[in-house]
């Protein structure tokens, strides 16, 4: 039966944590200075601070030659946006900030979407969807679980919302890109799709650790890359959230390393008892 193999002892995933919570207090800090006439640029800058500032380092920042600390996607930019002075935010905006941090060698990964200023109420609604998959696709994970288990619960998680918000309503599952491990790289095996089947995929043991991050659209899946190498866009223009939280599976449950509360406030004490 085929199990992931790379497991982190409980030590390990203590280094992990300092990466998570040093991700938590940039992404915070940057959730803050997201307002109107606020260039990306100076998100980045905040944000290599906050890292730095922490005695960590930038995970993003040269790796595979990416020039910057974040990815900052705008509207219908889905992931890899890259910070610029010439990107500013606007009122109704939404932005997808990711975020990662290695301490003594140990990655930590997180994501947030983010309205600027006043945003439509079908945005916000995007993003909470977003983010309901995300926590449904985390308090799926289980000790002997599999992977795809997660998969199916982002999955259908968002099939409900599509069912509850009508038929006018259109959410995609980007496909192509997912979630994955994480550890002493910022990505490992095994790579985790946001829908599937459940009961498929390598069987989940304690120690496993993923990213997780749904990425989903207000309409097609489409996506294409553009001319920087990085930014991938929806082909038809539609908004995307991307949300994502760096996760341990322990004996007791899934423990959210990105999360400050380890993730007991979305999903109860029983989840994560080591805050």
């Amino acid at each position: 039966m085929e199990q992931i193999e790379s497991l982190k002892t409980s030590a390990q995933l203590e280094s992990m944590r300092q990466a998570g919570l040093v991700v938590a207090r940039t992404l915070q800090t940057v959730r803050e200075m997201v307002t109107p006439r606020v260039s990306t640029a100076e998100l980045d800058e905040a944000a290599y601070s906050c890292i730095v500032g922490a005695g960590a380092k930038p995970s993003f920042l040269g790796y595979y030659d990416y020039p910057a600390t974040l990815c900052t996607s705008i509207n219908h930019e889905i992931v890899h946006g890259i910070p610029s002075h010439n990107r500013i935010l606007c009122d109704g905006d939404i932005v997808s900030i990711d975020c990662g941090a290695v301490v003594d060698g140990w990655h930590g990964d997180s994501a947030i979407t983010v309205g600027v200023g006043r945003i439509d109420p079908e945005l916000q609604r995007l993003i909470d969807v977003c983010t309901d998959a995300m926590w449904a696709g985390i308090a799926a994970a289980r000790v002997g679980g599999r992977l795809f288990d997660i998969s199916n619960a982002i999955e259908r998680t968002v099939a409900a919302a599509k069912s509850k918000d009508g038929r006018h309503a259109r959410y995609g599952i980007v496909r192509g890109y997912g979630g994955h491990g994480i550890g002493t790289a910022l990505h490992e095996d095994p790579y985790l799709p946001n829908y599937g089947k459940p009961g498929r995929g390598p069987v989940l043991r304690a120690g496993t650790v993923l990213a997780i991050e749904p990425m989903i659209t207000t309409g097609s899946s489409a996506t294409r890359e553009l001319a920087d190498g990085w930014t991938v866009v929806t082909k038809d223009r539609s908004p995307a959230a991307h949300v994502e939280h760096t996760f341990a599976l322990t004996e007791d449950g899934p423990w959210v390393l990105t999360a400050p509360d380890g993730g007991r406030e979305r999903f109860g004490e029983v989840a994560s008892s080591r805050a």
